[in-house]
């Protein structure tokens, strides 16, 4: 009996984490065709995972509210940084990079999978 109840609370505990992860966390594939991932928690980690930059990070972002997030950006290719915001509607993130206090910017639009 105490097994099946361990079994039952463990089963319980997985499904709400589940719950609880905040709408970001996943696979998302990129404008590019790439796959990355966005993972943690309150610091929200991106990491590609596939093509030429597999296993670099290259952002991290805050929720700011309202499935709006910000952080920065970096390019794999040439590792510079740029102020990050993302913004999620949906199965849909749209994310920008800026320079220059917004004056110049580089937008891509990732899908979840």
């Amino acid at each position: 009996m105490f097994r099946k109840m361990s079994l039952a609370l463990a089963a319980t505990l997985i499904m709400a984490g589940a719950a609880w992860a905040d709408p970001i966390e996943g696979s998302w594939k990129t404008q590019s065709g790439e796959t990355a991932t966005i993972g943690g928690g309150g610091s929200f980690s991106i990491t590609l995972k596939t093509g030429k930059y597999a296993g670099k990070t290259i952002g991290s972002m805050k929720a700011t509210g309202d499935n709006k997030y910000a952080g920065n950006i970096t390019d794999p290719a040439n590792d510079k940084s740029y102020s990050g915001k993302a913004t999620l509607t949906g199965t849909t993130l749209k994310m920008s990079g800026c320079v220059l206090g917004g004056l110049i910017c580089k937008s891509q639009t990732w899908h979840k999978l």
